[in-house]
């Protein structure tokens, strides 16, 4: 395990691909985009590869040594094995959709793995200007300031966010109909936001006190929000209550206080 001065050294070249990517992301927000279909509903765009080139070239030369997983590169290429090595795993741009439609939750999110465990995170959406970080063990900042999960301790009084996904085949569309359905009468109200890592990040300052999402992408979605959530004091885990696995692609994360319901709530539904 690297020594911990190191993460901060990490957190900041992270940072400044985050930025550099960001600022991609914004020219590209506001002009026509051109768009390729992956599948149905899920989108891909100029933009996204050329943020995941551009982060990679930029962690590379200062981390020649290390693994990188990225969401274009795996979806090239195949999947890519996550080791015990020091692995960078990125989204270039999750919420293609919202970007695609000039909705301002997009983000640039990039995760350190360190023995598999997640250990620096850093999600930054640039048409809001914010930059959420976390390192392992030094608690989680938004522009700096540090942030904390909310304390809602009741089900009933919760925001509960979760995404759709892009399958439409009609057993996943009414297996995550039905859940929103039934967590309905158990919450104050439903969010879906659009991008798994922000929707992390919201957990993680108090804007959020519950979210889950079964299906999303990948361990991009998860590994920069997973650091983050942990260190505003949130808990991250399986939607069955389970221990979290960067890459089972289920994803659940609340307040400490919230969690037990919460998992009841979404057992019930199994």
């Amino acid at each position: 395990m690297a020594a911990k001065d190191s993460h901060t050294e990490f957190l900041a070249v992270a940072i400044d691909a985050a930025k550099k990517a960001g600022d991609v992301i914004r020219k590209g927000f506001y002009v026509t985009k051109h768009v390729e279909h992956k599948g149905q509903v899920d989108l891909v765009t100029e933009t996204d590869k050329a943020c995941e080139d551009l982060i990679f070239n930029h962690l590379k030369q200062h981390f020649p040594n290390h693994k990188f997983i990225g969401e274009e590169t795996t979806a090239a290429y195949g999947v890519t094995e996550l080791t015990d090595e020091a692995t960078w795993i990125v989204d270039p741009l999750d919420g293609t959709t919202n970007f695609v439609h000039g909705f301002p939750f997009v983000c640039v999110s990039i995760g350190l793995t360190i023995e598999k465990v997640p250990v620096v995170g850093v999600v930054y959406n640039p048409i809001m200007d914010e930059l959420f970080t976390g390192i392992h063990g030094k608690g989680a900042f938004l522009n700096g300031n540090p942030i904390k999960v909310s304390s809602q301790s009741e089900l009933v009084k919760s925001l509960l966010c979760t995404e759709a996904g892009t399958k439409r085949d009609k057993p996943t569309v009414d297996a995550t109909t039905n859940r929103i359905n039934s967590l309905l009468f158990k919450v104050r109200s439903l969010r879906m936001c659009g991008s798994c890592a922000l929707d992390l990040c919201g957990i993680a300052c108090g804007r959020l006190d519950l979210f889950y999402e079964l299906g999303f992408g990948g361990p991009w979605d998860v590994a920069g929000g997973a650091v983050i959530v942990k260190e505003a004091g949130g808990v991250i885990f399986d939607p069955s209550g389970k221990e979290f696995d960067i890459t089972s692609q289920r994803v659940a994360a609340s307040n400490p206080l919230l969690k037990d319901a919460f998992v009841e709530a979404l057992r019930e539904l199994e």
